[in-house]
């Protein structure tokens, strides 16, 4: 078969039935491409797993475009992304005509009522694991706090984002710079940082629904669910387009479904501007994706080897984790309103945390008790 076919074939696939977030992608991407089809070692599957980790996006995602790119080149890098992806995006596209033609209705709001607190949870046992990793010593630690309490009094998030990673790499660094008093030099990086924008009102456009998502795309490290973070500052916040209420249904129908989480920007796309935005929106959320891999993919082995990118990355990733905590809060008071959203949000937890079951059929099972709820309204 046609190298460009393979990787067109094995990602449609794989964005069809890759369920559980961007760790579960990863090891059924190894299974494929390592284990079976060969196309990697192991060394080259951790090369590019690294790599991921140093660029902005959805790393599942830039996975699929990194590996495309090793078996079919130029053409593989815009295939395997793009075949990855699409699969999502059009049962997402399908999920939102139907939650603007049936959202208000009892039966699908109690859907929606079931699965939020499931979310809440699994963005909960993110925080938990990926802050265990994250959380390597005293420095970023307290480069953690700090975000979390920067954030809460609105500091600007893009802005805390790069100071945490600027701070741990300077500090980790500083025997490198040969400089003693770099040191009370660095603190002051977070000074200047100013409250983020008040909430107001702006027209919508789909060119700034473009640029916003492409923004989006272009800054975002860490978890898919820092994309959290980031929505809810532009588009409820800033723009005024969505409310609480419509973010967590984004995120909630873009965990429902296979492939990545950033798939929420068709769900928004097409409640903001229909089919021509969700278009608009998931074009403008994956394309840095591409350009990024493109770009990164022969620096590799120098990037992984650096120890001013691995410790840019450590404070980066513990400043999208303090963003991720932040707002679970805040989203959590939306999400659990009664004592029997607690009762979901508390079960989805235990069956998280000690029995480790699936993500997925957490999902439908908040859908599913959601439902039976409406029957005893």
């Amino acid at each position: 078969m046609n190298p460009l076919w393979e990787v067109i074939s094995a990602f449609l696939k794989l964005g069809f039935t890759a369920f559980g977030g961007p760790a579960a992608h990863i090891g059924l991407f190894r299974k494929e491409f390592v284990q079976q089809r060969r196309w990697l070692s192991d060394e080259e599957f951790l090369d590019l797993l690294g790599a991921t980790n140093l660029i902005p996006g959805p790393n599942s995602t830039e996975m699929a475009i990194h590996i495309g790119f090793r078996q079919a080149g130029w053409p593989g890098l815009v295939a395997g992304g793009l075949a990855f992806t699409l699969p999502a995006a059009l049962i997402v596209l399908a999920l939102s005509w139907l939650y603007v033609k049936y959202g208000s209705t009892p039966q699908a709001g109690w859907l929606l009522y079931g699965v939020k607190p499931v979310m809440m949870a699994i963005i909960l046992q993110a925080l938990w694991e990926l802050g265990r990793k994250a959380i390597k010593n005293t420095l970023t630690l307290l480069v953690g706090v700090g975000v979390i309490t920067c954030y809460a009094l609105r500091m600007n998030e893009l802005l805390l984002l790069f100071g945490g990673g600027l701070l741990v790499m300077m500090v980790q660094n500083l025997s490198r710079l040969r400089r003693a008093r770099l040191r009370g030099s660095i603190l002051p990086l977070f000074f200047p940082l100013l409250p983020g924008l008040a909430a107001s009102s702006v027209p919508f456009s789909l060119p700034l629904l473009f640029l916003t998502f492409l923004k989006i795309g272009s800054i975002l490290y860490g978890s898919g669910y820092v994309l959290v973070a980031f929505l809810r500052t532009d588009f409820v916040t800033r723009l005024g387009w969505l409310s609480e209420q419509q973010l967590i249904d984004a995120i909630a129908i873009g965990q429902v479904t296979p492939g990545p989480l950033f798939t929420s920007a068709t769900f928004i796309g097409y409640l903001l501007g229909g089919v021509t935005g969700a278009l608009i929106a998931t074009l403008g959320i994956f394309l840095p994706s591409h350009l990024f891999v493109a770009v990164s993919n022969p620096l590799i082995p120098r990037l992984r080897r650096s120890p001013w990118a691995g410790s840019f990355l450590d404070g980066v990733i513990v400043a999208s984790l303090g963003l991720m905590a932040v707002v679970s809060f805040q989203l959590g008071a939306s999400a659990l309103v009664d004592l029997r959203s607690w009762l979901i949000f508390a079960l989805a937890a235990v069956l998280l945390f000690r029995y480790r079951v699936s993500s997925t059929w957490l999902v439908f099972g908040g859908a599913l008790l959601g439902y039976l709820g409406a029957g005893l309204k």
